[in-house]
């Protein structure tokens, strides 16, 4: 089940912002196997620039990580939260009132989320 802080996050991330679906599609690919932003700019057929902004975004906020460190090239995977509830947001992605923000916030679930790191 996802907690209220992590839906308005991922409300946020993929919904409430024009980059949204270009995000879920990074999200999307990253959930099939850990890549770099040149395999997914590839893969996407976006621009290198473009995977590496919304990358940063979603490893500020909890939603990617780079096991490996800032090495060159190294690849991001899920986080092991998102990677635990990806289903789940697929899901309310699909339902009629999809993921909608909570009252208690998306900085509530970053606070929170240090606790799995």
């Amino acid at each position: 089940m996802l907690s209220p802080g992590f839906r308005s996050l991922m409300w946020y991330l993929l919904r409430g912002t024009r980059g949204g679906p270009n995000r879920l599609r990074i999200l999307e690919e990253l959930n099939q196997s850990p890549a770099n932003a040149h395999q997914l700019s590839s893969a996407l057929n976006l621009d290198y620039r473009t995977v590496r902004h919304h990358l940063r975004l979603l490893e500020q906020n909890g939603a990617v990580a780079r096991p490996v460190g800032d090495a060159y090239a190294a690849p991001y995977e899920l986080s092991p939260y998102l990677a635990e509830h990806f289903q789940d947001v697929r899901e309310a992605l699909q339902s009629r009132r999809g993921l909608v923000p909570s009252t208690r916030g998306a900085r509530t679930f970053r606070r929170d989320l240090g606790a799995f790191r």
